[in-house]
């Protein structure tokens, strides 16, 4: 959507409720029904709550949802009267049963009233079953006339009855959030993060550091990468193949911070700063980076999570069992992981990535700012990480968006027995599956090609099925 349309839309908060039928159904096709008129951002956990006013009748599941329109509130109104009616809701008495109910909670906090509708929705400080859901999904949310939170309205209230429903809404919202001054909306688009490696001994033979000058040879390429379709730059100063010799902070900050600088001052997307070391990450972010791209998921410097909350930078967190006593080199198809045991293979990384997570919420780190590896080749065996790119919806269902990095490495070389300059197509391969799996970033070395592969598979998989 271009800005300038962006910029009409106006925030909502709606409520949705339902206790006739199947509840979680009529929450599903509400929300599925908004879509033509509604861009939903973002939805909250769904909650199981007695009855109001009347209580003679099944409990409600509840949500939040918070959406954008460009509908005037009466517009908005009368469309969300069309919806109930589409759900399938049909007249009663007040307060009584209902097959969906949806309200406007808040419109751009606007106080009005109109016929038939004032905003803020007049009771909604009353109720636990809509403060609940709404402290969820926007915690910094304020009441335009009492000036209090949804949790500051909350403590005067019973909200004991309100419970966590075990269903899940089956929907894909649209995240929008601005990273280095750009908006990305995950789920809208596979974004590409062009590889800017300034090494001597990048497993992929695309070291820039053996370039009499390192600089202008990352401005050329990003330049390049840029023309091609990158939307993201990702600035490498330690090579993290299978038997590399790690190296200290200050060697590292030489090798990208004039790089970094130097994009800085010449690109207009986000620059990403790969590295787990907190004094190289605040080197590149006073330099203009605005992504930490840490492969030890902040667990190998601790103060790479407070670094990161306090500069209010992105963190890309990624699944790591790297083992040097588990990793076998060969000169022509390089390294890989041996032995790497699981007790299950995917929920092992899940849970280990949600740990991360955690480690990134208790610092201060918002889950808006938070992207999930689940780090292919890192400290998996080639069948492993096969498997572990065909269940990437698995890792996308944790809720956050997905980065997969499988550019020219050795579990394609090993598969195709080919070099790493000759895994052009087997890259390919994987970056369509990623996608078609969920991924919402591709992290790649042929920028150009694999742009082409994402614009097709784009395509086909995230195609608007209301167009004709």
């Amino acid at each position: 959507m271009p800005e300038s349309e962006r910029e009409q839309l106006i925030p909502v908060l709606l409520g949705l409720g339902t206790n006739t039928g199947d509840r979680l159904a009529n929450l599903e096709s509400a929300l599925e029904a908004l879509l033509p008129e509604v861009r939903v951002r973002a939805v909250s956990r769904v909650y199981q709550t007695p009855p109001w006013g009347y209580t003679d009748q099944p409990d409600f599941l509840n949500l939040v949802a918070a959406v954008e329109t460009a509908l005037s509130p009466t517009e908005l109104l009368a469309f969300l009267k069309a919806v109930e009616a589409q759900v399938g809701r049909t007249a009663t008495f007040r307060w009584g049963p209902r097959e969906i109910d949806i309200d406007i909670l808040d419109y751009g906090r606007q106080v009005r009233n109109l016929e038939g509708l004032s905003l803020p929705h007049p009771r909604m400080h009353e109720r636990a079953f809509v403060l609940v859901p709404l402290a969820e999904i926007a915690p910094d949310w304020h009441h335009p006339t009492l000036d209090k939170n949804a949790a500051e309205l909350l403590v005067d209230l019973d909200e004991e009855a309100i419970k966590i429903y075990p269903g899940v809404i089956e929907m894909e919202t649209l995240r929008e959030i601005t990273i280095g001054g750009k908006r990305f909306a995950w789920g809208s688009q596979t974004y590409i993060m062009g590889i800017l490696n300034i090494t001597p001994d990048s497993f992929s033979g695309d070291g820039l550091v053996q370039d009499v000058d390192p600089v202008t040879a990352a401005l050329e390429q990003a330049k390049a990468f840029l023309a091609a379709g990158a939307h993201i730059l990702d600035v490498g100063g330690e090579s993290t193949r299978p038997g590399s010799e790690p190296i200290g902070p200050g060697e590292e900050i030489a090798r990208v911070l004039p790089v970094v600088r130097a994009l800085a001052s010449e690109v207009d997307v986000p620059i990403s700063i790969d590295t787990y070391k907190a004094e190289v990450a605040a080197a590149a972010l006073d330099a203009g980076a605005a992504i930490i791209n840490d492969v030890w998921s902040l667990q190998a410097d601790p103060a790479m999570a407070p670094l990161a909350a306090e500069r209010a930078a992105l963190v890309i967190l990624m699944h790591n069992r790297s083992n040097p006593k588990s990793a076998e080199v060969q000169a022509r198809l390089g390294g890989r992981y041996t032995g790497v045991a699981y007790q299950d293979l995917i929920e092992d990384i899940k849970r280990e990535l949600m740990d991360s997570v955690e480690i990134a919420r208790k610092a201060g780190i918002p889950d808006e700012h938070i992207i999930l590896d689940s780090g292919i080749g890192f400290g998996k065996t080639v069948e492993q990480n096969l498997e572990l790119l065909d269940r990437t919806d698995e890792i996308r269902a944790l809720g956050f968006p997905v980065l997969i990095g499988s550019s020219r490495k050795s579990f394609i070389g090993y598969t195709l027995d080919l070099p790493p300059d000759r895994r052009a197509e087997g890259t390919a391969a994987t970056v369509a599956v990623a996608i078609i799996r969920g991924a919402d970033i591709v992290r790649v070395h042929d920028v150009e090609m694999m742009a082409r592969v994402a614009q097709m598979t784009d395509a086909i998989v995230r195609r608007d099925p209301r167009r004709t």
